[in-house]
Parts: structure tokens; sequence; C-alpha cells
């Protein structure tokens, strides 16, 4: 049976992508702080903060037979140039970029033929005002992305970022980004968790086995 590692899976788009895949036929190991919402057949939560280091490694320790990986969890803080907060940024840059170098690096080496790697992005990565910390962070995975692809494409082995506009998630409720209200994409509406997850589902795919080291967005029209 595939097996995919997801995090973030207690809510909002990591949830999303845990139910597609285990509806899919995976089994699927979820990481995250909070307690799981899922009680699935299949699947099995794993409370980690991704960003303590320590916690990290035990639990990447008991993880074996990954045949995926998906890093959905995040957080988002905001700040217009005069207010950036540099702890804001150090965490963001803890659980976006840092969990998924030791993420990828404990489970993809042991990924046989197949393997698949799905990094969570944002359009947030091409210049948002009062975005800046958290652009960075996930523009930081696209390099990361196409720097490990490489490595592994002859081994068969695909990694992508997937790059959501703003998306219908509890996220948006969240004090910390009351300065900074979604923008609508084109289309006229926000992108649907579960449109990211069949996104994500078809790139773990036998079908989506040419396509690697690639950032897809999908914005509603937001990056036209």
């Amino acid at each position: 049976m595939r097996h995919a590692v997801v995090t973030g899976t207690s809510s909002g788009i990591g949830a999303a992508i845990a139910r597609r895949l285990l509806d899919d036929g995976f089994r699927v190991t979820g990481l995250d702080r909070s307690a799981p919402t899922i009680t699935a057949a299949g699947f099995s939560g794993v409370a980690v903060d991704l960003a303590d280091p320590a916690a990290r490694a035990a639990v990447l320790d008991r993880i074996d037979g990954a045949t995926a990986l998906v890093h959905a969890a995040g957080i988002m803080r905001g700040a217009p140039l005069g207010a950036l907060d540099p702890a804001d940024g150090e965490l963001l840059w803890r659980i976006h970029v840092d969990a998924a170098i030791a993420l990828a690096n404990r489970l993809v080496p042991a990924m046989g033929q197949g393997g698949r790697v799905v990094l969570i992005g944002s359009r947030a990565a091409h210049g948002v005002a009062m975005k800046s910390q958290y652009g960075a962070a996930k523009a930081a995975l696209v390099g990361l992305a196409r720097s490990w692809a490489k490595e592994v494409a002859a081994r068969g082995i695909t990694i992508n970022v997937v790059a959501p506009a703003a998306t219908d998630t509890g996220m948006l409720a969240d004090p910390a980004r009351a300065e900074i209200p979604p923008v609508t994409p084109p289309f006229g509406r926000l992108i649907r968790p579960d449109e990211i997850a069949a996104l994500v589902a078809f790139l773990l795919s036998e079908n989506a086995a040419a396509i690697t080291g690639q950032e897809i967005a999908i914005c509603g029209g937001a990056s036209l």
C-alpha cells in the first residue's frame, strides 16, 4: 500500500489532502501540532511541533516505508516594512523551510522508484505587499524542490510545489492576519481546499511521472 506522510492534517489544506489520499487508497501518517481530526481507517495522527528540531527528528526516526511526502503545514504572518518582526520571520522559516528540509532529508533517500514529494507553496512567493517574510519562506520551497528534483530524477522520484492563491480555510480568520485581508482571485471566489487536494493527488499519481521540479499555480487567474 502507498504510504503518504502529510503535515498539517488537523485542518485546512492538509486535512483535505489527507482525506483525498485516504479515498485514493493511501495509508496516511499525519504530522501536526494539534490533535488529529481524522479518524478514518488507514490514518495515523502523530502530534509534533514541526518547528522543534528535536521533536521533529524523534518522530521522523519512527517513520518507515513512506512512498510520498506532502508538506502542507504552515502559518502566515505579515507586516509592512518598518514593522517586520524577526521572531515572526524565524518562525515562518522554521515551519515552512527547515521542516521541509528535515522531512525530505529523512524520507526521500529511502523512497524507491515512483516516490513523490509535494510542497505547498503560495502565490505570495512572487510578491505580495505586507507578506514579505511569508513570501520569502514560500519562495525558498521552489529553490529546494528544483534542486532536489535534479538530484533524484534518475531514480524516478518527482518533487513539485503547488502554489495556491487565497484559499478558503480557517487560516483566513487568524487574528495575526487581520490587517491583510485575502484578495479574491479574478474568477470570483477563493480556492477550495479540495481543489488543491485533487491537484496534489494527481502529482502523486503515476500519470504525473514526467512532472518534476515545477511550481504549479492553482490561483483562479491571480497569476495572470
